[in-house]
């Protein structure tokens, strides 16, 4: 009977030896490998200055750009300002937004404070049915 701390033996064991024996047959030999070796981290080295200095020249477009934004944003805020200053302005829409808005308060709260309940104004009219009775209540 085979002896399993034999290392000839062990399955794990001629599994690393394989593993082994396939490294060294693909290990680059002689010069040619050497110099691809070379050529791969030179372009990879070439690459990552390419890539460094593209990210700059984007870095510095971005920060050429923020005054001119700013300039836009800026214009942009004041036109949404005089808007809302107009809009806001003494006409008549606004003096019976004000009316409404104050009536509406004053009806909410009932004698000593208290929260009535809220009705709606306006026009309502009562539609029938498809067989032209009106709803029951």
């Amino acid at each position: 009977m085979p002896d399993s701390r034999d290392p000839r033996h062990n399955a794990a064991w001629r599994a690393a030896r394989q593993w082994q024996a396939r490294a060294r047959q693909t290990r680059p030999g002689g010069p040619l490998g050497g110099l691809k070796l070379l050529f791969t981290w030179l372009l990879f080295g070439v690459m990552m200055i390419v890539a460094m200095v593209l990210g700059l020249f984007f870095l510095l477009v971005g920060w050429a750009m923020m005054p001119f934004l700013r300039h836009r944003m800026k214009k942009r805020m004041e036109q949404m300002r005089a808007d809302q200053a107009q809009d806001v302005g003494g006409g008549p829409q606004y003096r019976e937004t004000v009316y409404r808005e104050t009536r509406y308060r004053e009806s909410r709260r009932g004698p000593g404070g208290v929260h009535e309940q809220q009705v709606l104004e306006g026009d309502y009219e009562v539609r029938e049915d498809a067989r032209g009775d009106r709803p029951r209540d």
